[in-house]
């Protein structure tokens, strides 16, 4: 999921200071036309009031230094500079990062975006059992966990972590999760997820990551021989309007993963995956252009070029498409499914998912020596990870892309309908792939309901703001949200520990499909006035943050209280777009399909110099008709 730091909109992107290019010749460096600088800038970077956490791309690493000094001596706060690294991190205004656009060694800047974790006797579905009596167990190869960390004395690990690391960002409540209190620790004990920033009201709030290591190659996982590369990659937030709630809850910044990916791609270790258990904004097809996708995916293409996979979560938001950066092509997508063999109803699904595998119910390690029992593709991706330290350990001099190969060659078809159209995804199967065997025979898997289509006699249309009658709630909700309640959707239960924990859910897409006004959507989001639980609509509003750009990077609506806020706001013209964009994304959220209108009107919202007349037609196209 997509979480980025809360921005509110105040600044005009058009007030580009007249000020020479941040350099030390200024004669040597020619200062970019104001249209060129804008276009350095990501859209509705400058929207922002007060100051933004963004990355800085820099035209090569032998910049850094001098581009860093200049800034600072601009009061331009950097964060982060790592050396020989094409890129700093900095805290700034709107005005600032437009002056330090102007520097011709600066090529772009956008927001440091920060990501959550993506929230059946699963070896014998794969054959990985048949596997490991064979003696496949994936001895001589590692796989790279960037996650939470890892409970370092885990019997389930038996002394198999051959190297750890710590890429963990602060920011205004934000803290490391490094032991060692910094924004960066290597060796024995930086992904010790045992530490005091680690938990919080007696839970571990750093359990992701031994959970998907012991599913890759903890003593009962898919590659029980293989090695582990543990990387903490998560920082702590402590913030309840970014945590849905709860007072804490882990993010894991774009910086972070850049930093760990190159020192995944750095190693000496034998690694044949990097497990990506994460994800960002969903896309119905490819992101490799996108923001984002420029930056990563020469990264996971090195990777593979030396040997590893980049393996990630497709993600949970059932959506005809996959999240960030499984969209990129060149990782291997995980989609997840169950005991039947059938797609997962929570997974994600389409031409964009590589593999499926089981994600429903996996019982694995977390800290304090205890295991337990989740769901999601956070689950899925591991046995892909492990699956292909298999294949690596059984012939290491064969090209990663040919391997992977072979696990799509040899899985049992999954054919469905995505998209309109009929896919075929394979569901792993490691025995075949590492014996030759045939494929099993295909599964038709049950169509996904159909979305309703929205009632056309709707007498409930979009209400004027000066409208006081119909059914206003009041009074005014409060702005803390819920603690959430279990969804109902599959539940998630711990079979070992001290103190039972409440049985956690994975939050997805509703299946209703029915579009609601932003008036309707009021209601719902007013305690004791709708008809859908609060914890649904909390789920509901963290897949908006997940798959909108306006929300919550302009606009705050990460609680019940300040998405009604923004419902019923509507006084200017951004505001009723900020209403119908809520409104539209919630539809999205129920269970309607299609982005595309959404999205078109978000870069009208982005867009600082968007007319009245823009915006009220934007507005107008992503109500319910």
């Amino acid at each position: 999921m997509r979480l980025r730091p809360l921005i509110v909109c105040a600044i005009l992107l058009a007030l580009v200071p007249a000020a020479p290019a941040f350099a030390d010749d200024p004669t040597s460096t020619p200062t970019p036309s104001p249209s060129a600088t804008q276009e350095k800038l990501e859209d509705g970077l400058a929207l922002s009031g007060g100051t933004v956490r963004a990355i800085v791309e820099l035209t090569d690493p032998a910049q850094n230094a001098p581009v860093a000094k200049q800034a600072a001596a601009d009061s331009v706060d950097v964060v982060l500079r790592p050396e020989s690294q094409p890129f700093m991190v900095v805290q700034g205004t709107a005005e600032e990062l437009a002056a330090l656009a102007a520097d011709g060694r600066v090529t772009s800047i956008h927001r440091d975006r920060a990501y959550p974790p993506t929230a059946a006797n699963n070896l014998t579905q794969i054959g990985a059992d048949r596997a490991h009596a064979q003696g496949f167990v994936g001895t001589g190869q590692a796989v790279a966990v960037l996650d939470t960390g890892i409970d370092e004395d885990h019997p389930n690990f038996g002394g198999r972590i051959v190297d750890e690391a710590c890429f963990s960002a602060v920011d205004a409540g934000v803290e490391s999760l490094c032991p060692n209190g910094q924004t960066t620790q290597t060796g024995k004990g930086a992904a010790d997820a045992m530490t005091a920033k680690c938990l919080a009201n007696g839970e571990n709030l750093c359990e992701h990551g031994s959970h998907v290591a012991g599913i890759a190659a903890g003593n009962g996982g898919v590659a029980p021989g293989a090695g582990i590369v543990a990387v903490q990659v998560f920082s702590r937030v402590n913030d309840e309007s970014v945590c849905y709630g709860e007072p804490s809850c882990l993010l894991a910044y774009e910086s972070s993963l850049r930093l760990a990916l190159d020192y995944v791609a750095a190693s000496t270790q034998p690694i044949a995956a990097v497990n990506l258990s994460l994800g960002g904004q969903p896309s119905e097809g490819s992101c490799d252009d996108g923001e984002e996708g420029t930056v990563f995916k020469p990264k996971i293409d090195a990777l593979l070029a030396k040997g590893i996979a980049t393996v990630v979560a497709a993600g949970n938001e059932y959506f005809e498409g996959t999240s960030f950066p499984a969209c990129i092509t060149s990782t291997v997508a995980v989609g997840a499914n169950d005991d039947s063999d059938a797609i997962a109803d929570f997974s994600n699904r389409g031409a964009g998912v590589d593999l499926f595998a089981p994600g429903v119910d996996i019982d694995s390690s977390v800290p304090d020596n205890q295991t337990a029992v989740y769901s999601g593709t956070s689950m899925a991706t591991p046995h892909v990870a492990g699956a292909l330290a298999l294949l690596k350990a059984q012939s290491p001099q064969t090209p990663m892309t040919e391997l992977i190969d072979k696990l799509k060659s040899s899985g049992r078809p999954y054919v469905y309908q995505a998209n309109g159209t009929q896919v075929t995804t394979p569901r792993l199967d490691v025995l075949a792939a590492l014996t030759g065997g045939a494929p099993q025979p295909p599964i038709s898997q049950t169509p996904a309901p159909a979305p309703e289509d929205p009632d056309p006699s709707d007498p409930d249309p979009e209400p004027d703001p000066s409208d006081s009658s119909g059914p206003t709630p009041s009074p005014e909700p409060s702005e803390t949200s819920p603690t959430p309640v279990p969804l109902p959707t599959l539940t998630v239960t711990v079979t070992v520990t001290v103190t039972p924990k409440s049985p956690a859910t994975v939050c997805t897409r509703g299946t209703t499909g029915t579009r609601l006004t932003a008036k309707k959507w009021a209601v719902e989001l007013h305690r004791s006035t709708g008809k859908l639980p609060d914890a649904t609509l909390t789920c509901y509003l963290s897949l908006v943050q997940k798959a909108s750009t306006v929300f919550p990077e302009l606009t705050k609506a990460s609680s019940l209280g300040t998405a009604y806020r923004v419902l019923k706001a509507k006084k200017t013209n951004r505001e009723k777009l900020d209403a119908a964009l809520l409104a539209g994304w919630l539809n999205w959220a129920h269970g309607t399909n299609g982005t595309t209108t959404l999205k078109s009107a978000e870069k009208v919202r982005l867009t600082a110099k968007s007319t009245n007349a823009a915006l009220k037609k934007a507005a107008k196209s992503v109500l319910p008709k």
